[in-house]
Order: C-alpha cells, then sequence, then structure tokens
C-alpha cells in the first residue's frame, strides 16, 4: 500500500513538470515562422527595421537581414547595423514573411528587377508582404500593388496611383496578405499586424 502511495505521488507531483514541458514545446512549434527583412546598404530608417526586428524576435520569429551587400549597413540616424545575407540569396520559399524596410535609401531598389521578382513570388506564393515608408514604391513597381489597398510615404503617393494601386493615406493599410505602412511612425503597428497574420496562417 505504501509502496503505491508513493508511485501516486510521484506521479502527482511528474505530472505538471510533463506538462508544463509539452505546453512550452508546443510554443516553440508555433513560433517557428520565419522572416526575411531587407534593408538599403546606406539611409535604411532606423525604427523602421529596429522595431520590427525586435518585436519579431520577441514573438520567436527567425528574423534573416538582407541588403545588397553584408558589409555594415548605415541608417539615416547614424544606427549601424551588419546585415545576415546578401540580397541576392534570398529564396522566397525559404520564408513566411518578406518585409521591405523603408529610409530614403530604399529608392535603390524602387527599379530592381530582383525585388520586382521577390514581390511577384511572395503573392504567387501565398506569402505575407510588407513593406514600409517608401519601400511600398518597389511594391507598386512590381505590378504587384494593382487594384489592392496600400499606403504609402505621402511624399511618393503619386507613384502607387500611377501604378493601380488604391492609395489610401492611412499609417497601416492591409489588403490580403500585403500590409503597407506608411513611416516610422507607424513601424509599431506594422510589426503587430505582421506578427498578427504569420501567428494566424498556417
Amino acid at each position: 500500500m505504501k509502496a503505491l502511495l508513493l508511485l501516486f505521488t510521484a506521479f502527482a507531483c511528474f505530472f505538471p513538470v510533463m506538462a508544463d514541458n509539452i505546453r512550452h514545446t508546443g510554443k516553440n512549434i508555433i513560433s517557428t515562422k520565419k522572416i526575411a527583412m531587407i534593408i538599403a546598404s546606406d539611409n535604411f530608417r532606423d525604427e523602421e527595421l529596429l522595431t520590427p526586428l525586435n518585436a519579431f524576435r520577441k514573438a520567436g520569429f527567425k528574423v534573416t537581414v538582407f541588403s545588397k551587400t553584408t558589409k555594415q549597413a548605415k541608417g539615416m540616424l547614424g544606427y549601424k547595423f551588419t546585415p545576415d545575407k546578401k540580397l541576392s540569396e534570398l529564396d522566397v520559399k525559404n520564408f513566411d514573411g518578406i518585409v521591405f524596410i523603408g529610409g530614403s535609401g530604399a529608392k535603390i531598389y524602387w527599379s530592381d528587377s530582383f525585388c520586382h521578382q521577390i514581390c511577384k513570388n511572395a503573392v504567387t506564393q501565398n506569402k505575407i508582404l510588407a513593406a514600409i515608408c517608401i519601400a511600398p514604391v518597389t511594391l507598386a513597381r512590381s505590378g504587384v500593388l494593382k487594384d489592392k489597398k496600400a499606403t504609402v510615404w505621402p511624399g511618393v503617393k503619386k507613384e502607387l496611383i500611377l501604378h493601380g494601386a488604391k492609395y489610401t493615406g492611412k499609417p497601416v493599410t492591409i489588403d490580403g496578405n500585403i500590409i503597407t505602412a506608411n513611416g516610422p511612425k507607424s513601424s509599431k503597428e506594422f510589426a503587430a499586424i505582421i506578427i498578427s497574420k504569420l501567428k494566424s496562417s498556417k
């Protein structure tokens, strides 16, 4: 009888720990989303990189930052960041979300054919495609914003309209899997929406 009682007590103590480990493992499974962030080598917007980057990592997502080179990149406000990989290495199928970061330097991607193909592949593969500040112009020029609701830094809104987007003028706009934001002040909301979309996707 004593042996049975000891066995029952041990099981009762062990089970909650085991259950907690199962819950913890479940969280890790849920948080295996991968995000590719694309920044300019010079003059990316600091907050637009750092606010989402920190939020994504806090959410448990694996983030890889791409740029034209892996040399140290410099933000408009002076922050220095070393990209993980060259942009030429980015393969959309390996990620759940693609995020283009703004800042004046992001203009180098507006007419970049490789970036345009990234945008098109993201849409055809049903990935989350996001851009902030002036970066939505890259999406617009790739053709993926045609007949889609989108926003952008107000000074370049004509670019979106010219390429068939339905410009909203809002801080953040969602149309399906495409998320656009209009500048650094929208960084926090922009990141939160991307996280929410990725967590709700299969």
